[in-house]
């Protein structure tokens, strides 16, 4: 250890490693090893409430897509549905619309065998 911080440190004896030790305290270099424990939980206190928080969002984040998806399949088989119905409804009223324009006389006598089939 010949130069420390322009100080020859063999020279100085107790003085200047005494004298190196005040200057890494007060530059904040050296720490008690209290202080150095109590920085520590609170960094693992604040990385655990992250990761907790992290952790709920996700869960909220899941049971939100949960709902949509259950929305959905509520919602298309509503569809389908209506869907199939829609199609038994025009089914009806072309065979009514058929029916009374035979009864009207409108519809020549093989027209009646000649009626679309209902659409699928």
């Amino acid at each position: 250890m010949t130069d420390l911080l322009g100080v020859n440190v063999a020279q100085g004896g107790a003085a200047a490693i005494v004298t190196f030790v005040v200057l890494l305290i007060l530059l904040g270099r050296l720490v008690p090893r209290s202080v150095l424990e109590d920085v520590r939980k609170d960094r693992d206190a604040r990385v655990a409430e992250a990761i907790a928080d992290r952790d709920a969002r996700i869960k909220e984040a899941h049971a939100e897509r949960d709902t949509w998806r259950d929305a959905h399949k509520e919602s298309e088989a509503a569809r389908i549905e209506a869907q199939s119905q829609v199609g038994e409804l025009i089914e009806l009223s072309r065979t009514s619309a058929h029916v009374l324009r035979a009864l009207r006389g409108e519809v020549p006598g093989n027209a009646m065998e000649e009626v679309a089939a209902p659409p699928s």
